[in-house]
């Protein structure tokens, strides 16, 4: 088209007219192009320039589309119909014409890259894209390949995994800088640039000039369509611009993709700023610039930037002054004459909380902060299209382009200045989406590919600034929702704290900026830099201070809170996102010695921002009741940074450590947070409502543990190393609101604690100290000795998989940091400690995973209570270790009883850290422990044995980590003025140990037993008085006099704080806040406390040795073991790791305190001589029984109620086991053994078969009134025609030339037969001939329960009016038997009858066989004379038609209706015997194929067969077939005139009988005779069948050999004729057969086609015997099923080769006397009721008088394939990943598009959309289907992306697993891990054996409706 006719088409105002003259625009395109391609190429081109501009000018006028697509709406519309879009095309046309410079385009294109020098791949992808990543060939963590460089390179035995890709990315292969070279791939292998030629000058010429007016012209476009009305311009409208420049900016791609030649070009094109400037200055007189250019100004201003015109002074050259701080309102304020702040954003975003409106907020930085946040200036078309891009939120076009071109390394720098440039406009523009995840998404699709290059990364940093320009974003970005702290101190709180309900963190949209930081921070370069700026360091502080005490949680005491709040999630996901993933990036840079002064740095800032942080809240000593953050970030890097100082870089510790006063302050808000933990699991935080315990387990989770709870507790270990051991204890118990707890007095009230909670909390307090004293994680472990740990603790609490202990084991949570998570050292360590338990399956269980399991020595040795206690989310899990290790200890006969937590010897301490164990050597600790002790000894109310364990435990850990030698006159050392100060003389627990304490003042309840007593001579044991529960202070302390006085914890606390605050500062005068717990205190007075003395004289070894004789029940049991064998003192040996209970942990522990001080064994060895009584005495049996009887009363019910479970449990297993018969699946289910479905000979005075009805229990006989009937399942099934009849299976298609097609299956045979029958016979005579039901043919299974019929309906009637059944649908008739729950839809009805007279059936008759035949002929003449008449309509007729109208509705019409005049009678007559023809072949099947096994069978008892044809016999005696027209006549009577019936030539014949189906013969003669059936008829009726059927085999034959074949046999026969047995001479026979059917047509034409069929074979007799034994195999297997079920007979089982002669005897087709000498031969079961060749050759003449007119179907029709094999789902490759690439980009049949849940069918192989709309027929979706179709209502699908089964079962599915499993056993669905997936063939077969067995309705629990949308 000319242009002149385009210029003509466009809508809208003309540009001025270029000076071009009008006819040139007339010219062809191309010769246009040529011309001015050789304008150009002169010398002087400057004219063809000015021309060209002036056609570009013409060409790409910006103001049509968009003007006109703009204004109205119906030019939209007009633009389909060649409107503006006409135009545009036009001016494509154009560019591509001229880019080529006149030539072909497509030709241009290959020339251009032919000079395609690139080495990188760069393919560019977005979201959902299927990538891989390999962590051996990867530099940075982001690498990612496309499928086809991976497939391409060298991966094998690699960690690599398949993602699916979230955010777009980009192929890095070819970028050494990313990845290791020896992962590229064969394209991508450094070519050398030498050996690329150069570009020729011209090939490009044309490109140079076009592109920058192209290039502007869509930037114009892009300020037009830009409106920026008050309201932010609606998406559509930004979508709709975007949908016009589509075509534009896809022709920009395509020019990427041409290769680096025209890369380069448009780089140039896009970063040249004289261009930019000359083409966008919007000077001159061209009035659509100008407009253009006003357009870009104000969408600049309105962004909030300034667009600072060359005359204003730039920000940056103005001095700079220093770090000055400006106090910036929100963000409103305008400051200065820097521009003004965005305000957009003020509107009030505080959410539906309405938390506090928003306070001033500090902001120290440079004004730089001005520069990076409000000043843009473009100076190129990059900056400008970066700019717009950002505008209209990153479309998805414009970030490929963008990204296309980053493998030219000129374009990636200037595009990486630009983006940081535009840094702050990125944030601020993201925080205004309305899109904000998909925004996030694209921009770090962007980002990642810039930042992961580590050069890129620092050259940027170095001169764009970008660290402070990104710590400066974020800054920005968290200050807009800040809220004022309400920790502490409410009223005067100066601190600010994110507001965790607000969208940016409830959205995660700061997601992108964190990502961004943590990316460039794991590039050392760039994260030294940031850890050597102080200024960033300061600014970095104070960021994470704003997560510092978020999502404050305040106690509710009163009402139950009415509105829980979710925000913890977004305050997690923020401190772990926001603070601890940048900690760690930097973390993993201090790893050297080289690095002390970094991590100096940090520490010193954060200590600083921590001191500013407790002022800001007031912060004084008492941390503020009833509240608790579990957010600390800033105590976290610290403790990390102290951490990694220590470990790594050689720190002394005290030099980076503050003051006492310091870590006083340090320790609170952690131990705060342990106690608050004890207290949220006593319950005490309920009313706060479920998410506080949310937050508890959170904060142990394995994803935060080790930014979160590991550095809590490191902390407080360094606290409790530096700071007074006496004050640190006493802090403990006071946090964890048990000091009043601790007291000699058997009462006591307790202001803070209620008493339910008592026990709990003290549980708790213990536990942490246990914790804090032995955990190691950061005092000393190697990385690979904590692995070791998390792993034992993980795998004790419960055997794992692999893929959930990888998520279970705590690692660096920062992914960039190199720690790899399976990486060498994982796998190297679980082999060490687990064993790995392979999957296994039993049919009918469910899908088991491999799975590891701890080595038994680590249960020995390695088992750690500790670690698990800290590690478990759910408390259960710690009960589940123990209980393993329990197990484990009695199975391997180590310790018999109930074992308590093991000991374990600890690795040893980092020297910096000795002082933790301080704490075990003091006096507040040994007070309390020896309170413990006495209280727990005295039986005093909440103490545990939880209590005593952790008491005891810490007992041992101060004996295994005391001073090495103790000396014995330590005690005198300290003189007797340092005794009155305390209880015990020293520190040292080894001699404070055997230090007797006589008498004890306690303060008590006036109510308390111990007032009572007048002189301290009372002894203790009368103390115990009563129990009850009320509570008072304090720990307790011994004057010289000998009574003592009342210690207490808390003024001891007070008083070291004290000291402490006046030795450390100079305000000695300042007052200590009075304590704060008065607030709080219980309501009600309490009792007035009074002063009593109690007589104790106990040391800590003799209550030690008392409680050995109290946990062993026996007076005197402990007896010191080294006064039979010194040898233990000599040679201790005491194990690292020891089993045992209390009492071992006793004797351990007294044994360790001899072995340490030669006074302790003295001591013990007197205590012991003493022989003292236990303390309580035995008398007070009453108050004994209830404390410690009541643990064993639990313990024992415990006991009791697990003995019960594992008993019903085994029972139902027994049940279970009798009832599915798990072995053996295939039979249907049923425990009743006393169903007499078989007929028991033994009893012949039974006179009725008696049912059980499973609902009433009732049992009796089925009556006509009221009948029983078994539980049925009645299902369409198509397995039988899935029967091939090759022996190699069918394989899954996994490329385009491997197709399925189903010709040669079962159901396609028979098809084709029918077909061909009806067309060229009768039809009423047509569906007598054959069988149907391979497709769609009614299966009916049993479990063998009976019920009445009338309790079923009301059964059926309950379950309707039952809302919650899930899972079957009742209006459908479904239902779950009510004894075994098998599920079921239908009831069959038994059959009244007794079992004498089938007994007398049996006998058998000396009859002839031609008084038989008669017999038979007769009975099948009788019209329904059956005893239940039918006339007469009874409850049993009714019933039995109601299950026929069932059998007929459970298969779709398709399936019923064959014949060619609808609803004919014959149709239902083919469809009963058809039904039990389905059922008897299937049979066949699930007892493989043959009958060689013999016996009853499983599904004897259980099959309803018997039933099943009394049912369809009644239904087929009602249509009598004409008599003439039976085939029995045909079969037993020699017709006289043969010719009459081809008379009458326009009706169409009957079917020859040699073309009838003999199985279906068979089941038409007996259904149609009365039942019961007499033995000797059937008999009969088998043996004349026979006889057709032989005859059938030898045509076969005849027409399955040669021409010179048929002539041999035809004379060997003829020979033998004569002879005496000729009638059962096959020779003969077949001889005969051919003689006879050579004198039609049959075997003329036997063209050269015929011989190529026939295999050449050499016809041996034996082989001919074999053909014939085949031939009539599956008939005899049949009937011998048949008669198995009709008459009870078992089945004899045989070797595969004596099947035949087995059953043929069986049936007693062979005569009895018949020898077995020689070998045996088919034909000897022969018994002809007419003489043979006569009925033969009548059976022949019908044939030929076919043959006649159709010798070629008349041929097809003899040959039957007989032999079937098993059927079987298709075979699935070794690896799933050859099934995935091939599917899931495979596109529709149907639809042509690529589906997004594409599944493929493992019965056929056919390709379908799940769930697809785009395929759905009549409101079917694809699946659904297909499943109807291909398997009657039973579809088996695999979905290709998540490599999961799926099973439609009618209207029903349920996902059944996966038979592909990773090399750790697993499963991956959803293809999450993406790791390489292997075929288990167990689990398929399983699978194939479910659908062959039609058992997925008993096996799969979790079915669900479907509604067709599958």
């Amino acid at each position: 088209m000319a242009a002149a006719a385009a210029a003509a088409a466009v809508g809208g105002p003309q540009p001025p007219q270029p000076e071009l003259p009008a006819p040139g625009l007339a010219l062809d395109k191309a010769a246009t192009a040529a011309h001015l391609k050789a304008a150009l190429s002169r010398p002087d081109n400057r004219a063809g320039a000015e021309e060209l501009q002036a056609l570009l000018e013409r060409v790409l006028s910006a103001e049509r589309p968009l003007a006109a697509a703009a204004d109205s709406e119906e030019a939209a519309a007009a633009s389909s119909g060649g409107g503006p879009g006409a135009a545009e095309e036009e001016a494509l046309e154009w560019c591509k014409c001229l880019l080529a410079g006149g030539g072909g385009y497509d030709e241009f294109c290959a020339a251009v890259r032919a000079y395609d020098p690139a080495a990188l791949c760069g393919l560019v992808w977005t979201a959902n894209f299927v990538a891989y990543r390999c962590r051996t060939c990867g530099i940075s963590p982001c690498m990612s390949l496309c499928a086809e460089c991976f497939h391409q390179g060298d991966h094998t035995g690699h960690d690599f995994n398949m993602f699916r890709s979230q955010a777009g990315g980009a192929c890095d292969c070819g970028d050494s800088n990313v990845m290791r070279e020896s992962g590229f791939c064969k394209r991508h292998q450094i070519k050398s640039s030498s050996n690329i030629p150069c570009v020729p000058k011209d090939l490009l010429m044309m490109s140079e000039f076009v592109l920058p007016r192209f290039i502007f012209c869509l930037i114009q476009y892009l300020r037009e369509g830009y409106s920026e009305p008050a309201d932010v311009p609606s998406e559509k409208d930004l979508n709709k611009v975007l949908q016009l420049l589509e075509p534009q900016i896809s022709f920009l791609e395509d020019l990427t993709k041409m290769g680096g030649a025209m890369r380069s070009v448009l780089t140039q094109v896009l970063t040249n700023q004289q261009n930019y400037k000359d083409l966008t200055s919007g000077l001159g007189e061209n009035s659509c610039a100008k407009k253009s250019h006003e357009k870009y100004l104000i969408a600049l201003k309105s962004s909030g930037l300034t667009y600072p015109e060359d005359k204003l002074v730039y920000g940056i050259q103005e001095p700079s002054a220093g770090t000055s701080t400006l106090a910036v309102q929100g963000f409103a304020g305008a400051t200065g004459t820097l521009g003004q702040l965005d305000s957009s954003d003020e509107e009030d975003q505080d959410g539906s909380q309405g938390l506090g409106k928003r306070k001033r907020v500090k902001l120290s930085g440079n004004t730089k902060d001005q520069s990076i946040m409000d000043v843009l200036k473009h100076k190129s078309f990059l900056e400008e299209l970066l700019f717009w891009t950002i505008k209209y939120e990153f479309p998805q076009k414009m970030v490929t382009f963008l990204l296309n071109m980053l493998p030219d390394q000129e374009y990636k720098v200037a595009f990486t200045k630009t983006f940081v440039q535009h840094y702050a406009f990125i944030m601020k523009t993201l925080k205004k989406s309305h899109e904000s995840d998909t925004m996030s998404n694209r921009i770090v699709h962007i980002s990642v590919q810039l930042f992961s290059n580590e050069e890129l990364a620092r050259q940027v940093t170095e001169e764009c600034q970008l660290l402070d320009i990104m710590v400066t974003v974020l800054l920005y970005m968290m200050e807009s929702c800040l809220i004022k702290s309400e920790l502490q101190d409410e009223e005067n709180s100066l601190h600010v704290v994110v507001n965790c309900g607000e969208a940016l963190l409830k959205n995660n949209t700061y997601w992108p900026l964190v990502s961004d930081f943590i990316n460039i921070l794991s590039h050392q370069s760039v994260a030294k830099r940031f850890l050597e700026d102080h200024g960033l360091l300061v600014t970095w502080m104070n960021f994470v201070s704003f997560f510092q005490g978020m999502n404050l949680n305040k106690r509710e005491l009163n009402e139950h809170v009415e509105f829980e709040s979710q925000t913890y999630y977004a305050a997690f996901a923020a401190e772990l996102e926001a603070c601890a993933q940048p900690m760690w990036g930097l973390l993993s840079h201090c790893k050297v010695r080289e690095t002390q002064e970094y991590t100096r740095n940090v520490v010193r800032y954060c200590i600083e921002a921590l001191q500013d942080w407790f002022d800001a809240i007031n912060f004084v000593d008492e941390p503020a009741p009833n509240q608790v953050t579990f957010h600390l970030p800033l105590h976290r890097y610290y403790a990390m940074f102290l951490s990694k100082a220590v470990k790594c870089q050689e720190l002394d510790l005290d030099s980076v450590l503050p003051d006492q006063e310091m870590l006083m302050k340090l320790m609170i808000h952690p131990l705060q947070i342990q106690a608050s933990l004890a207290e949220i699991h006593s319950n005490m935080w309920v009313r706060n409502g479920l998410q506080i315990k949310g937050q508890a387990m959170t904060y142990v989770q394995s994803h935060f543990c080790n930014s979160m709870i590991d550095p809590d507790i490191y902390l407080l270990q360094v606290c409790a190393s530096r700071l007074d051991p006496d004050y640190f204890i006493s802090s403990v118990f006071e946090r964890f609101k048990v000091v009043d707890l601790l007291t000699m007095a058997s009462q006591h009230q307790n202001t803070v604690l209620d008493a339910e909670h008592e026990r709990s909390m003290l549980e708790g307090a213990l536990t942490f100290l246990v914790i804090l004293l032995s955990l190691r994680l950061h005092l000393g472990m190697s990385d690979d000795e904590i692995l070791r740990a998390e792993m034992v603790a993980q795998l004790c609490m419960n055997d794992r998989t692999h893929s959930s202990l990888l998520d279970l084991i705590p690692e660096n949570p920062n992914p960039k940091s190199g720690i790899i998570p399976g990486s060498y050292s994982f796998e190297s360590v679980l082999s060490a400690v687990a064993d790995f338990k392979a999957p296994v399956f039993e049919p009918g269980g469910s899908m088991q995973q491999g799975m590891y399991t701890p080595k038994a020595e680590v249960w020995d040795q390695e088992f750690d209570p500790v670690m698990v206690i800290l590690r478990t989310v759910y408390r259960r899990d710690v009960q589940s270790a123990m209980d393993r290790y329990t197990a484990f200890l009695k199975q391997s006969g180590k310790f018999p009883g109930n074992p308590w937590p093991p000991y374990k010897k600890r690795t040893p301490l980092h020297p910096s850290y000795k002082g933790l164990m301080r704490l075990l050597h003091c006096k507040t600790l040994h007070i309390v422990l020896f309170t413990l002790l006495y209280k727990i000894l005295m039986d005093h109310q909440n103490l545990s044995e939880h209590v005593l364990c952790m008491v005891l435990y810490l007992i041992e850990l101060g004996l295994e980590n005391s001073a090495d030698e103790e000396s014995d006159e330590e005690a005198l050392v300290c003189g007797p003025e340092r005794c009155h100060d305390s209880w015990f003389p020293g520190s040292n627990l080894v001699s404070n140990m055997r230090h007797f304490i006589n008498y004890v003042r306690v303060r008590v309840p006036e109510t308390a037993p111990e007032v009572k007593r007048d002189s301290p001579a009372s002894t203790s044991s009368d103390s115990l008085g009563s129990l009850q529960s009320s509570r008072r202070p304090k720990v307790l302390q011994r004057e010289n006099s000998g009574t003592a006085q009342v210690f207490s914890l808390v003024a001891e606390r007070r008083k070291k704080f004290q000291e402490i605050i006046n030795r450390s500062s100079s305000e000695a005068h300042q007052v200590v806040r009075p304590r704060t717990s008065n607030k709080w205190s219980a309501p009600g007075s309490a009792p007035q406390l009074t002063t009593a003395i109690l007589e104790i004289k106990e040391s800590i070894l003799s209550l030690l040795i008392k409680l050995h004789h109290k946990l062993s029940g026996k007076q005197n049991s402990y007896y010191p073991p080294w006064l039979d064998d010194i040898e233990i003192l000599i040679q201790p040996e005491i194990p690292k790791y020891s089993h045992g209970d209390g009492i071992t942990a006793v004797e351990r522990i007294l044994l360790k305190a001899a072995l340490q001080s030669r006074m302790n064994k003295r001591i013990i060895e007197e205590i012991c001589r003493k022989v003292t009584p236990p303390v309580p005495p035995k008398k007070i049996t009453a108050a004994e029984k209830k404390t410690l009887d009541k643990e064993e009363r639990r313990q024992k019910a415990r006991e009791r109620q697990q003995k019960l479970l594992a008993e019903f449990a085994s029972r139902q297993k027994s049940f279970m086991e009798t009832a599915m018969d798990v072995e053996k699946i295939f039979s249907s289910d049923s425990p009743e053994n006393d169903i007499p479905m078989e007929i028991t000979t033994a009893e012949p005075q039974v006179s009725e078969a008696v049912y059980d009805c499973v609902i009433c229990g009732q049992s009796g006989p089925s009556s006509e009134d009221r009948p029983t009937g078994l539980v049925v399942l009645l299902q369409a099934s198509s397995v039988l025609g899935q029967c091939r009849d090759n022996i190699e299976p069918k394989k899954l298609p996994i490329t385009e030339e491997e197709q399925i097609y189903p010709w040669d299956t079962c159901a396609a045979v028979h098809d084709v037969r029918l077909s061909l029958l009806q067309r060229y016979f009768k039809d009423s005579s047509c569906l007598l001939a054959v069988s149907i039901g391979w497709e769609g043919g009614v299966y009916v299974q049993t479990c063998g329960h009976t019920l009445h019929i009338d309790c079923h309906k009301s059964y059926m009637e309950s379950l309707r009016n039952d809302q919650v059944l899930q899972g079957f649908s009742v209006d459908k008739g479904e239902f779950t038997c009510p004894l075994c729950r098998q599920f079921a839809n239908s009831v069959l009805p038994c059959y009244p009858g007794s079992n004498v007279e089938n007994n007398l059936w049996q006998r058998p008759s000396n009859k002839s066989i031609q008084d038989l035949i008669k017999e038979v002929e007769e009975l099948q003449g009788r019209p329904g004379a059956f005893p239940v008449s039918i006339s007469s309509e009874t409850n049993l007729s009714k019933e039995m038609e109601s299950v026929m109208k069932d059998i007929k509705n459970t298969t779709q019409k398709k399936y019923r209706d064959y014949s060619k005049t609808p609803g004919s009678p014959d149709n239902d007559f083919l469809f009963m015997y058809s039904v039990a023809r389905t059922n008897l072949e299937l049979e066949l099947i699930h007892r493989g194929g043959n009958l060689c096994s013999g016996g009853a069978s499983t599904a004897g008892k259980r099959s309803c067969l018997n039933q099943l044809f009394l049912v369809l016999a009644l239904h087929m005696r009602l249509y009598s077939i004409d008599s003439e027209y039976n085939p029995w006549r045909k079969l037993t009577q020699l017709v006289e005139e043969m010719n009459s019936q081809l008379g009458n030539e326009e009706q169409q014949p009957e079917v020859p009988i040699l073309y009838h189906d003999v199985t279906s013969l068979l089941l038409v003669q007996i259904l149609m005779m009365p039942q019961p059936l007499r033995k000797d008829h059937f008999t009969c009726i088998v043996k004349v069948l026979f006889t057709l059927l032989y005859t059938q085999a030898l045509a076969a034959l005849s027409v399955k050999c040669t021409e010179e074949d048929r002539s041999a046999w035809k004379r060997t026969g003829a020979l033998k004729k004569n002879t005496c047995d000729a009638e059962k001479s096959y020779e003969v026979l077949l001889s005969f057969v051919i003689s006879e059917l050579a004198k039609g047509k049959l075997y003329h034409e036997e063209g050269t086609q015929e011989c190529a069929m026939v295999s050449p074979i050499a016809w041996s007799p034996e082989s001919m015997e074999k053909y014939l034994q085949d031939f009539c195999l599956p008939f005899l297997r049949i009937t011998s099923l048949l008669q198995h079920h009709l008459f009870g007979e078992d089945l004899p089982s045989c070797q595969e080769e004596e099947e035949f002669s087995v059953l043929s005897s069986c049936l007693g087709l062979l005569p009895t006397f018949y020898q077995t000498e020689h070998p045996f031969i088919s034909a000897s079961c022969l018994d002809w009721p007419v003489p043979a060749f006569d009925i033969i050759s009548q059976w022949c003449f019908e044939i030929n008088s076919f043959t006649e007119r159709h010798a070629e179907q008349g041929k097809a029709l003899l040959i039957q394939e007989s032999r079937w094999k098993l059927p079987h789902l298709l075979q699935l490759p070794e690896n799933y990943n050859t099934i995935f690439q091939y599917y899931h980009r495979k596109t529709c049949s149907v639809c042509t598009k690529v589906p997004k849940d594409p599944a493929v069918c493992l019965v056929c192989g056919t390709f379908v959309c799940l769930k697809g709309l785009c395929c759905k027929q009549q409101s079917y979706c694809e699946c659904v289907l297909h499943s109807q179709n291909c398997g009657a209502g039973t579809g088996i699908f695999l979905l290709i992306n998540a490599s999961v089964i799926i099973i439609i079962r009618g209207h029903r599915f349920c996902l059944w697993g996966s038979v592909y499993l990773d090399a750790h056993g697993e499963e991956d669905r959803d293809l999450r891990r993406g790791k390489p997936l292997y075929i288990c063939k167990e689990r398929y077969k399983v699978l194939e054996q479910q659908w062959i067995s039609h058992t997925f309705d008993h096996i799969n629990k979790r079915w669900g409706p479907h509604y067709n949308g599958l």
